[in-house]
């Protein structure tokens, strides 16, 4: 699978969700979603992070610049749409661990997947609040134990990244980091209607729904600008 760089941030740009998940557990590779905020505020930690896994474009603006360098084929994979699909080709075949979110966000995740998908193989999970170390000893130990085959880390950017490094070293499997995606799989959090989400507004959507979004947004604007004057 073919990527470029980006100011930098290492992004693949895969044909289709099946052929970036298929990529994943044959590298077992750590997924991390990038978008135009990532490569506009890239750091010297950010980038590193980034480039040592499988960065993908989560976003339009990733897109848009892959577009601008070649590669017109690739699409846009949203995080919280892709380990749903990575569950759905996998659940019959694959064992599953989960970390991230409050307690009754994890145990709620859980209960649905459970329904939505029969004989799912869910390892074990835990909420996203590691408060010390031991904690984290404790979970990487029982990881290794039970050698699942699929780790989601949904406790946000760049913690959720550091701690699946660390984790990696001990057990080899596929892992993505989902940000908030379990707390708008249970519906705590509500996601963009379809037409925004088809039609690449889904930034729109949260401005117009959260105008205090408009100082981030406007990052979006200096990057369609950067993009423009070649800067990437």
């Amino acid at each position: 699978m073919l990527s470029e760089t980006l100011n930098n941030v290492n992004t693949y740009a895969p044909k289709s969700r099946m052929e970036l998940i298929d990529y994943a557990f044959e590298h077992k590779k750590i997924l991390i979603a990038v978008n135009a905020e990532k490569i506009l505020h890239a750091t010297n930690e950010s980038r590193a992070i980034i480039n040592r896994n499988l960065g993908y474009p989560d976003g339009i603006g990733a897109v848009w610049a892959l577009h601008k360098k070649g590669h017109k084929s690739v699409v846009k994979i949203p995080g919280c749409e892709l380990w749903l699909d990575v569950v759905k080709q996998h659940f019959k075949d694959k064992s599953f661990y989960l970390v991230g979110g409050k307690q009754e966000v994890i145990e709620t995740t859980v209960n649905k997947l459970q329904s939505e998908f029969e004989g799912i193989t869910i390892c074990n999970y835990r909420n996203g609040y590691l408060k010390t170390d031991a904690e984290e000893i404790d979970l990487i130990a029982d990881i290794v134990k039970l050698k699942p085959d699929v780790i989601f880390v949904a406790m946000g950017s760049p913690k959720q990244e550091l701690l699946m490094e660390r984790i990696q070293q001990h057990h080899k499997a596929v892992y993505q980091g989902l940000g908030g995606s379990f707390d708008v799989y249970t519906g705590n959090v509500k996601r963009a209607p379809y037409w925004w989400v088809k039609n690449n507004l889904e930034w729109a959507y949260r401005l117009v729904s959260q105008p205090s979004r408009i100082k981030r947004q406007i990052h979006l604007l200096r990057f369609i600008v950067n993009l423009h004057l070649n800067r990437y």
